[in-house]
């Protein structure tokens, strides 16, 4: 369905507080960024900013694929899909919808600016944690065996956490559009392989 022109609006408002947000915490660290100072460059209230992110940390962790896109490709898939299949096919997607609007680019500076960062580093395990639990509800509503879920969905979080290593040890420090394309077929490699190894490992 076409939004609306105020919802438009809402969304582009939103997005360019993001981009302004994003390019600042990677540039000088998300400590030393006030919420202040991105409301300042992206010319809007610091209200506006609230609005749309009720806590600075939702504008460094402000696309929820990662977290709830698992739980969501469960829920959206038919009966009969195999559930690791599923995983495996959102993962893969998620990743390179990344490489194609160019985050990629700016994976490392990434999570450098997350280890850098208490607050940050304390937001992303509770992402992590939240994880779990929405995809082992996703899996409970298809499937009465709670515990194969719940292994299932730790599992998942586990091979999320080896693979975003993986990417990390064959992604350049400023890689050319060139090596951005090696290390993302690289990566898919990999998440072949991790996951292959989950399925012989629920089989």
């Amino acid at each position: 369905m076409e939004l609306g022109r105020r919802e438009r609006k809402k969304q582009q408002t939103r997005q360019a507080i993001s981009d302004v947000a994003t390019t600042l915490f990677l540039e000088r660290g998300f400590d030393a960024v006030t919420v202040v100072e991105v409301a300042r460059a992206a010319d809007v209230a610091v209200q506006t900013v609230f609005n749309h992110f009720p806590a600075k940390e939702d504008l460094f962790f402000d696309e929820p694929g990662w977290w709830a896109g698992p739980a969501r490709a469960i829920r959206e898939a038919p009966p009969a899909a195999d559930p690791v299949d599923v995983l495996e096919a959102q993962y893969l997607k998620e990743t390179r919808d990344r490489l194609a609007v160019g985050h990629l680019a700016t994976w490392k500076q990434f999570v450098r600016t997350i280890d850098d960062s208490a607050a940050l580093k304390a937001r992303r395990r509770l992402n992590a944690d939240q994880l779990e639990v929405t995809l082992t509800e996703a899996l409970d509503e298809r499937s009465p065996d709670h515990l194969r879920n719940r292994l299932v969905a730790a599992l998942y979080a586990a091979a999320q956490k080896v693979l975003e290593e993986r990417l990390m040890a064959v992604l350049p420090d400023d890689a050319s559009s060139v090596e951005l394309d090696q290390a993302q077929a690289a990566l898919e490699q990999a998440i072949a392989q991790v996951f292959a190894v989950l399925r012989r490992g629920l089989a």
